[in-house]
């Protein structure tokens, strides 16, 4: 796989179905290399598999797609006029979508009323004389801050914008959109109630909603009457639905501090409250071995439960949680992950429609009804009739206390020695696994792989995946604890006489280039060179400039300040001999570019071989979502990065 097939990586958003399970509609992207752009269109696909999947839309941005009820409808999210995103109605019986909405910050995710009516969606509400047309950054008025939770990556400042909860009537003789929702608060998430009558969605509505991360589910009526709260503070959640008959509200969450901050690896699971707050709300998964996967970041509720996906091993697995919290029954399993589903019920079944990646596949759309399964779409086929893909080969490694450790190499073609790269995953609450897709997947091992580099992941203690005490092992000594496990998995591949245990390579981003450095200067003997990007390298400022800082700071690293030195690569930076190169955009929010900027000085003030790479108008998910040229510009730095520092000294590479 060379870096220029990420064109040929089609990454599939959330699917919709008709309501009576017959066709399937998902939101495609890929980098459009010759455009500079990344692109999103509209597939439509029988769901059993009659006829091949076709383009539905154009784009070139178009996304979540939802269907009417009643099937005669798709609504999506499309550009006005070069400006933000609207609501479009696409008639299924032929004709051109049309706009049914048009808020100067765009519009979000359409969720169709039961009687295919109505239309309820969140939207930024700007303040006065805020964001407008034609108004550049640098002439809008200054800002005053209040509160700590102001800014978020990929958006910038949000706390003048909140979210608001709207209802559009595109069928009314004069087609309305009502407000449902005021004030200072961010409102997300909203969802239906089976008669119609009654909207849920997320909030924090409390007196300090802009410096915790609480937040509630909240139900009132279309109008914005009748507002209520069903839950009352300690959780942070999202996903809130309705159970078929209406007499529950569902959401995922996870468990807060006293004082409504975050826990180190708390997993996320599925609970449930009474629609009339009769009594307070439930969980019900076990939060041992249950975690809501961050690559679906959804459920779905159905007659016979609500559909969960659940990490695991590096898999991500679709459950059916019954509503009285019994054992989940699974749904999709194996080696592969489930990054979105939607699901029909119907008189001989349910009908799911799902995306699902694997190892050599950035995912498809595939159907699940009455125990078959079907792909309705060929993606990950294409890329692997053009790219040669190198075999995942899973191992396991023991800590130093005997705990098993699950691992991977992918290895380049050749009996070696091939150098090596120790490649670690962001988080740390998340897992290698089984997809090209996301934030920890095995697109960029595949890259390295096919120049030349045999290329070591794995999930140390404090991944999800694994369970709750897993992930919390590392919680209260993240470097400390994570280190031995990161060396343990590098040490079992390495026995591999194919692998050159002296021509090896650390790198990783976000929490990975936290460990990269920590590494570099803890252990740098092991390693020829070192990368970090995106990372956070000095605690203390970290807590004061991200767009979460608060939070993270003391959810990942603890909430003592004195402590925080010790735990900082910065702090250690008179330790780093190795050569290390810095990857950071400059609009990140979530690892401020001062975090490279500092490691960076502190290195070349002492003569080390220091290198930063800086890219611009780029958030923390650049490599992923970023500019094509801005991402193939990344993987060419890093390939030059590692040519330059894995030559052997006899000349070889």
């Amino acid at each position: 796989m060379l870096p220029t097939d990420i064109d040929l990586l089609r990454i599939l958003g959330r699917p919709t179905l008709s309501g009576d399970g017959r066709l399937a509609v998902v939101s495609a992207t890929r980098a459009d290399l010759a455009a500079d752009a990344n692109a999103t269109e509209l597939w439509v696909a029988a769901t059993d598999a009659t006829t091949p999947a076709r383009r539905l839309t154009e784009g070139p941005h178009d996304g979540a797609p939802a269907f009417s009820p009643d099937g005669r409808w798709l609504a999506f999210l499309r550009p006005v006029a070069g400006g933000p995103a609207q609501i479009h109605l696409l008639p299924m019986d032929g004709g051109d979508p049309f706009p049914v909405t048009d808020h100067p910050l765009g519009a979000g995710r359409p969720v169709w009323s039961p009687d295919s009516r109505r239309i309820a969606h969140t939207a930024r509400v700007p303040d006065p004389g805020r964001y407008l047309p034609g108004v550049p950054a640098s002439r809008e008025r200054p800002r005053r801050i209040t509160s700590l939770r102001y800014m978020a990556d990929g958006l910038g400042y949000t706390f003048d914008r909140p979210r608001q909860v709207f209802v559009t009537d595109p069928f009314a003789p004069t087609p309305a959109t009502t407000r449902v929702t005021e004030g200072r608060h961010d409102h997300d998430e909203v969802s239906w109630s089976p008669d119609g009558t009654l909207l849920t969605f997320v909030s924090g509505r409390h007196p300090t909603h802009a410096d915790d991360l609480r937040r509630d589910v909240w139900v009132c009526a279309p109008d914005g009457t009748g507002l209520r709260a069903l839950t009352h503070g300690g959780l942070e959640m999202s996903c809130p639905l309705f159970s078929p008959d209406g007499t529950l509200v569902c959401f995922t969450a996870e468990t807060l501090t006293d004082d409504n901050r975050a826990r180190g690896a708390s997993s996320y699971g599925l609970w449930s409250v009474p629609a009339d707050g009769s009594r307070p709300p439930v969980r019900l998964t076990d939060p041992e071995p249950y975690h809501l996967s961050f690559s679906s970041l959804m459920i779905e509720t159905a007659a016979d439960g609500v559909y969960f996906p659940n990490d695991w091993h590096g898999e991500v697995h679709l459950l059916l949680v019954p509503y009285d919290g019994g054992e989940p029954t699974p749904v999709i399993t194996g080696p592969r992950q489930v990054n979105g589903f939607a699901v029909a019920d119907g008189p001989d079944g349910p009908t799911l429609a799902a995306v699902i990646s694997g190892e050599q596949s950035a995912g498809d759309l595939v159907s699940l009804h009455a125990g078959t399964e079907r792909e309705l779409t060929d993606f990950g086929a294409r890329l692997r009739a053009r790219g040669d893909l190198r075999p995942v080969e899973e191992f396991t490694a023991h800590a130093d206390d005997g705990y098993p450790l699950q691992g991977w190499v992918v290895r380049p073609p050749g009996p070696g020695p091939h150098p090596v790269l120790l490649q670690i995953k962001g988080g740390p609450y998340t897992q290698w696994g089984y997809t090209l897709n996301g934030p920890a997947s095995f697109e960029e091992a595949q890259v390295y792989a096919t120049a030349g580099y045999a290329v070591v992941l794995g999930n140390p203690r404090g991944t999800s995946g694994y369970g709750q005490a897993h992930g919390r092992y590392a919680a209260d000594d993240l470097a400390h604890k994570t280190a031995p496990d990161l060396l343990a998995l590098l040490d079992t591949a390495l026995r591999a006489p194919d692998l050159d245990a002296d021509r090896v390579g650390v790198q990783g981003g976000s929490f990975g280039g936290y460990m990269s450095a920590w590494l570099a200067a803890h252990h740098g003997k092991r390693f020829r060179a070192a990368m970090g990007e995106r990372g956070c390298y000095a605690i203390d400022s970290h807590f004061g400039s991200a767009d979460d800082g608060v939070n993270n700071s003391i959810a990942l690293y603890g909430a003592d300040p004195a402590r925080w030195a010790e735990i900082s690569p910065l702090t250690h930076a008179d330790r780093i001999d190795i050569p290390m190169l810095f990857i950071q955009s400059e609009d990140d929010r979530h690892t401020p570019m001062e975090q490279a900027q500092r490691m960076f000085v502190a290195l070349r003030m002492r003569g080390v071989p220091a290198e930063m790479l800086l890219f611009p108008g780029e958030g923390h998910d650049m490599s992923r979502t970023g500019l094509p040229s801005h991402r193939l510009a990344r993987y060419e730095a890093i390939l030059d990065w590692w040519s330059r520092h894995m030559t052997e000294e006899d000349g070889r590479t």
